[in-house]
């Protein structure tokens, strides 16, 4: 029982005594950052972390802000310079502008030309900073205090941008439309008697209660009714015009009464056998050749204007 158990290795304590425990990620990524002395830029979290941002837009921001001023941003340098489309650009761009990241706008310059002037924030909502004066060196004891600089100028203030003329509201030209084709006629009752077109504006009304969409107006009613005269003329039972109106309706009618027309017009029935619609065409009449006396022989023949008969006609021109 004197004897320790040495059950694990005691946990090695890192760094000298004295220092901070090592604080390296076991997981996730690890940085390795060099110090830059040239040619770097300076970049806030909250645009290098920005959660409404998409990566183009937060890539593109970043190149912006490293360009020296004077540069070109405008889409068509960015597309060439980048893989990405003029489209996808387009809206990056556009989502900069939204979260105050960049600024584009329209000037008109002295010599009348219009250019497109772009301001980039690296921070949103920050003005311009002040004009500062640099810090004034303290004299030493043993040299009599120099002068402090002179403090430098401000700069001078940006010029004004003439506001750009309204531009004239674009002219809208409809465009070309096709010539309707006309309707075909509605069918027409031959003989519409006062008591055909009331009873063929009751088949109509009482549509609605088969299918309540086909509700019309006086004035459908009053157009449709020689179409439905016309049915009912060829001996069509009002059932049977109900049923092919009503049957297969389209969800929803859109215009009823030019449905119904439609219908009226392309589902006619024929009219029976018998009927004044299907009576053959009269035959003409053939001409009858009256019949004649010749003067010769007194032969009866048939001509239009007496004469001789063929046979006399002959003997005289051989005796002639």
């Amino acid at each position: 029982m004197a004897i320790p158990q040495v059950i694990a290795p005691p946990c090695a304590q890192s760094g000298s005594p004295g220092t901070l425990p090592d604080v390296t990620p076991t997981s996730g990524v690890i940085h390795v950052n060099a110090r830059h002395v040239s040619g770097f830029v300076i970049i806030g979290n909250h645009l290098a972390q920005h959660h409404e941002l998409s990566l183009i837009a937060i890539g593109l921001a970043v190149h912006i802000q490293s360009l020296p001023a004077g540069a070109k941003v405008g889409i068509k340098v960015l597309t060439d310079r980048f893989p990405e489309s003029e489209a996808r650009i387009t809206a990056a761009l556009h989502e900069l502008e939204a979260k105050g990241y960049l600024h584009r706008s329209r000037v008109r310059l002295s010599d009348g030309r219009v250019i497109t002037r772009t301001i980039s924030y690296n921070r949103p909502g920050a003005d311009a900073p002040p004009a500062t004066t640099p810090p004034q060196r303290q004299p030493r004891r043993h040299a009599p205090a120099e002068p402090p600089p002179a403090p430098a100028p401000p700069p001078p203030p940006p010029p004004v941008a003439e506001p750009a003329p309204p531009l004239p509201a674009p002219v809208r030209v409809p465009a070309p439309t096709a010539p309707r084709t006309p309707l075909p006629p509605l069918p027409q009752p031959h003989k519409p008697t006062e008591e055909l077109l009331r009873t063929a504006a009751a088949v109509l009304a009482d549509l609605r209660r088969h299918a309540p969409q086909l509700t019309f107006r006086m004035a459908d009613i009053e157009e449709l009714a020689p179409g439905i005269a016309a049915w009912l003329e060829r001996d069509t039972h009002p059932d049977a015009i109900r049923h092919a109106l009503t049957s297969d309706l389209p969800t929803p009618v859109k215009h009823p009464a030019k449905f119904i027309r439609h219908r009226i017009t392309t589902l006619v029935p024929p009219p029976l056998p018998g009927t004044t619609d299907l009576a053959p065409p009269p035959r003409r009449k053939a001409l009858v050749i009256p019949l004649q006396n010749c003067d010769t022989c007194d032969r009866a023949f048939r001509a239009t204007h007496p004469g001789h008969c063929r046979d006399c006609r002959t003997d005289l021109l051989e005796a002639a």
